[in-house]
């Protein structure tokens, strides 16, 4: 027979739940489910409440309270924050340095001229109406931390629609301010349409090239123009530079000649009333002036030369009282 052994019977215990006990527990997780309705809304954000799933109000910053779920929950976001929505990349570690990662399939379209370009693309906007944003889409984007949706769908739409629009040139360079207004615009047209209580605040082309397969050729194109931009704005500043300077030169010489006219005028004028003056003389005493005459003419004929006159009769001694020898300086020829 195999041996047997007995082994000491342990005592089982004997618990008896209070009712008082029950009771204080179940009070314990009725305040505990009861204070999980309290709910902080920060300055920039806004709270929406569901009661039973439906919207019930909206509410501001603050400390707050609703019933605990599932009778109501809130939905708590940022009504001051800009979203950002990538197109044709995606961030994959903002750094430094930042890392990116390509979308071909999102970036390569159609230009107006049916060329591809490679275009990328940040939009900036903010929420101006939180329930509209929260209700009247499924997915709108980063503003429900849901990833792509409604805004990346009407994004790109809209740059695909104004890009289709433009000739590579206008895109590439002197026309992308205006491709950005464009498509900022055609964006806040879909979000009015949709009624989804966005507003866009930044529209920036952040690349804007050729693809990879024809990079080379549109650098020489791109060379090319800059030469010729160079080249015209190089003529248009020689054109600046000579043409006022040789407007100055012509100014210049007609004022010259206008002056020389009139100096011409009043010295024949001078010339033509002395010789009346002369003339008048004259006619009153032919002989003397005719004298007087002749004499001041070879005084300035001959002007270093000492110079005799000889009298002949009482006519010669008054032409010398007239024409006031006497009175000449100690010196000078006579």
């Amino acid at each position: 027979m195999p041996q047997q052994f007995d082994f000491p019977k342990s005592p089982i215990p004997n618990f008896r739940v209070q009712p008082k006990t029950i009771y204080l527990v179940l009070a314990v997780l009725l305040a505990l489910w009861l204070m999980s309705g309290v709910y902080t809304v920060a300055p920039d954000e806004k709270a929406v409440i569901l009661r039973f799933g439906k919207l019930s109000e909206v509410v501001g910053p603050g400390i707050d309270y609703h019933f605990p779920p599932p009778i109501e929950m809130h939905i708590i976001r940022s009504v001051t924050k800009v979203y950002r929505e990538e197109i044709g990349f995606r961030t994959i570690d903002p750094g430094p340095p930042a890392r990116y990662r390509q979308k071909p399939d999102e970036a390569l379209m159609l230009t107006g001229d049916e060329n591809i370009v490679n275009v990328e693309m940040v939009v900036q906007y903010r929420v101006t109406d939180v329930v509209k944003a929260l209700f009247q889409a499924q997915r709108l984007g980063p503003f429900e931390a849901g990833g792509s949706g409604l805004v990346h769908d009407a994004a790109e739409a809209a740059l695909r629609q104004v890009v289709g629009r433009h000739g590579i040139d206008q895109v590439l360079t002197e026309g992308k301010l205006q491709v950005q207004t464009e498509i900022k615009e055609k964006l806040q047209e879909l979000f009015a349409l949709y009624d989804v209580g966005l507003a866009v605040e930044t529209v920036q082309l952040q690349s804007v090239g050729p693809p990879s397969q024809v990079d080379s050729a549109f650098k020489d194109v791109a060379s090319a123009k800059e030469d010729r931009e160079r080249l015209v704005n190089e003529g248009r500043g020689y054109q600046n530079d000579i043409i006022p300077k040789s407007r100055g030169e012509a100014e210049r010489m007609v004022k010259e000649a206008e002056a020389y006219k009139v100096e011409r005028v009043r010295r024949a004028q001078g010339d033509a009333d002395r010789f009346g003056a002369v003339y008048a003389e004259y006619v009153k005493a032919p002989e003397v002036t005719e004298r007087r005459l002749y004499i001041e003419t070879m005084e300035r004929v001959l002007p270093d030369i000492r110079k005799y006159i000889i009298g002949t009769g009482e006519g010669d001694a008054a032409l010398l009282n007239l024409i006031n020898l006497d009175r000449a300086q100690p010196g000078q020829n006579r």
